[in-house]
């Protein structure tokens, strides 16, 4: 099982910047893909980026248009998503997850408990 703690989450104005961190722990924790998913009001949640422990391969959404860069610190166990250039309909609650594939292929094992990020225009 994976223990997931994410943080980070703020309001801000629209072409500013955030950035979430997800605290990961449990076992085999190193063995699964990390990435966050965001769920705006009324919709369903969507995936935003992962990253393979390693760091080898990094996957984002359409939407993110290389505004956001996701990473991991494995001596910290860590990853973040550093969020730039953000837009009102970025608006939503963030989840870090863990799992299989890069998640939005895979299986998610693990999810945080989620952090509100707010865009005004």
């Amino acid at each position: 099982q994976v223990q997931l703690v994410d943080s980070g989450g703020g309001s801000v104005q629209a072409g500013a910047s955030l950035t979430l961190t997800c605290t990961c722990s449990g076992q085999n924790f190193n063995s699964y893909a990390w990435g966050w998913f965001r769920q705006a009001p009324g919709k369903e949640r969507e995936f935003v980026a992962a990253v393979t422990w390693g760091g080898e391969s990094a996957i984002y959404a359409d939407f993110v248009e290389g505004r956001f860069a996701i990473s991991r610190t494995a001596a910290k166990n860590k990853v973040t998503l550093q969020m730039s250039s953000l837009r009102p309909e970025d608006t939503a609650i963030y989840f870090c997850a863990a799992g299989t594939g890069m998640l939005v292929d895979g299986i998610v094992m693990g999810w945080g408990q989620g952090t509100q990020v707010t865009v005004s225009s």
